[in-house]
């Protein structure tokens, strides 16, 4: 009889679902926005248009490694822009040094980027695409400076830089 109610009880947990299990999709500050992105190409189509290193990146949601990017240093004036689509996402004027050995903006520009939960790593990031074609461009925390408080880490190889006039 012992062992019908340890088998019981293990059914019982094994079966639960609990709330932590449930997968939402919002961010904090901007809903995401689980959609159709304008710019649709086979996985063919974005491998011949980009480098190997942006492929991984940008469709199949790699990082590159810390402290390789060219654009890491660049202190140009100008707008960083998805190096799939051209989308301008970031203005030079918003980038800082965060130490982490990704570029850094505190402030996309707005409507261009889109935002979605992360929950590789046994944690939940806020993972940041490009909002026209859906390239994976790093994650957003909330440890930056003034005035949003917001560290867009984002990987150089998903952007191009293109300088003021």
């Amino acid at each position: 009889m012992r062992l019908h109610y340890i088998w019981a009880i293990m059914v019982l947990l094994t079966s639960c679902k609990g709330n932590s299990q449930e997968k939402k999709e919002t961010s904090p500050k901007q809903a995401e926005q689980k959609k159709e992105f304008k710019i649709q190409k086979t996985k063919a189509e974005w491998k011949k248009e980009l480098t190997d290193a942006q492929y991984y990146v940008l469709r199949e949601a790699a990082t590159e490694n810390p402290f390789t990017s060219e654009l890491l240093d660049n202190k140009e004036k100008g707008t960083y822009v998805c190096a799939a689509c051209s989308t301008p996402l970031f203005k030079s004027e918003t980038k800082f040094k965060s130490g982490t050995g990704w570029p850094s903006f505190y402030q996309e520009i707005e409507g261009n980027v889109a935002y979605e939960k992360d929950y590789k790593f046994n944690t939940i990031r806020i993972e940041e695409h490009c909002a026209t074609c859906g390239g994976h461009l790093g994650h957003v925390f909330e440890d930056g400076p003034e005035p949003t408080g917001l560290r867009h880490c984002i990987n150089g190889v998903a952007l191009k830089f293109v300088p003021e006039k």
